[in-house]
């Protein structure tokens, strides 16, 4: 073989032009715009579905309704039990996560593994939740004549109206629950390409609030759950640096609890004392300056019918005053505190004034 062919067979292909050096520029401009379309159309979607859940009394009640069903079953000792394919599964496991870090219990059922056997793990005090944008996939449609038609069946779709959702025609009205997550204009026309993008974004906000929605209702300290829970990770070393050791690291100061404020020397209102409440940073509000609501009160009397009820007017239990504060020292650890409560309330003594909501007055010495 001679050496020109030889050169000729090993020949290199010639160096790029310097033309594909701009042609990178032009695609990573074009990267970037495409990236701020997809960011600014999965904002508009969560700000459509914001708007739909703030001014649709509809979707309002329907979420209160599937707050009040998994809360139920929660309560009973019976799960959350999240169903969905796709894209749409991987939210639902999100949501099972989410749940399990604040105590109520749930579990992901996959349709094929639910057609295989998994149905078994439906219990009798669940609630059933259904991920499925277009609400008539296929995998999903076929594991509903096998749900109990007697358990809550909440749907998170794109669909706004409940009698046209396919999810819900063949069981009982009255257990069926629509949670409406549309999109304001499908991915495809925004993208040339149907990928779950806002859809999956709006599934997950939604989730997400009904979520922390139930943390609410179901703990009156959901912080301190939540930190029960996830003692791993980054969390998990932050809670562990927040846990209180002593009561004064439990402590709100008097002077810091904001008064209850009114104009023109008029009788302050339950009203009054929720705005009060909610500008305050620890949740205590004082009616006067010896007499405290506490924040588990405040979320109570939030929920009144007649809101312009004079403040002072309201049980006892919920007004409390100095005089009956139950002293204890700031030096005492919380793992000492919690020991004499138990203790006490064992004791005829201590059941009559150790009850659910007294107050402690946190005092410095022994």
């Amino acid at each position: 073989m001679s050496l020109s062919s030889c050169a000729h067979t090993l020949r290199l292909p010639p160096t790029p032009p310097d033309c594909l050096d701009e042609l990178g520029k032009e695609a990573t401009d074009d990267s970037i715009g495409l990236a701020l379309h997809v960011l600014k159309t999965e904002r508009d979607a969560l700000t459509n579905l914001h708007d739909l859940y703030q001014k649709d009394s509809v979707a309002q009640s329907s979420f209160k309704q599937a707050v009040s069903a998994i809360g139920k079953s929660s309560v009973r000792n019976g799960r959350a039990i999240v169903c969905g394919v796709g894209k749409s599964g991987k939210i639902g496991q999100k949501f099972v996560a989410t749940l399990n870090s604040f105590g109520i219990r749930s579990a992901f059922l996959h349709p094929t593994e639910a057609m295989h056997g998994d149905l078994g793990m439906i219990g009798t005090n669940d609630t059933i939740v259904i991920l499925s944008y277009s609400g008539r996939t296929a995998e999903i449609l076929s594991i509903l004549p096998h749900l109990p038609p007697g358990l809550p069946l909440i749907g998170v779709t794109s669909y706004p109206d409940f009698h046209s959702c396919p999810l819900f025609t063949h069981r009982p009205t009255a257990n069926c629950i629509l949670l409406p997550a549309p999109i304001p204009c499908s991915e495809l026309e925004l993208f040339g390409v149907p990928a779950p993008t806002s859809s999956t974004t709006t599934a997950m906000a939604l989730t997400d609030a009904l979520a922390l929605a139930l943390a609410h209702q179901l703990h009156p300290d959901p912080l301190a759950v939540f930190h029960r829970y996830h003692p791993g990770g980054a969390i998990g070393a932050s809670a562990s640096r927040m846990r209180p050791t002593t009561m004064s690291d439990l402590a709100v100061y008097v002077e810091d609890i904001p008064m209850v404020a009114v104009k023109a020397q008029r009788t302050p209102t339950i009203l009054d004392g929720v705005l009060t409440a909610a500008s305050s940073t620890s949740g205590w509000i004082r009616v006067v300056p010896d007499k405290v609501i506490a924040p588990r009160q405040i979320q109570s009397i939030g929920r009144a019918r007649d809101l312009s009820h004079p403040l002072h007017l309201l049980v006892d239990g919920v007004i409390v005053e100095k005089g009956d504060w139950i002293s204890i020292p700031a030096v005492h650890s919380v793992q000492q505190a919690r020991k004499w409560i138990r203790q006490m309330r064992k004791s005829s003594r201590g059941r009559s004034f150790l009850k659910v909501g007294t107050v402690l007055g946190i005092v410095d010495g022994q």
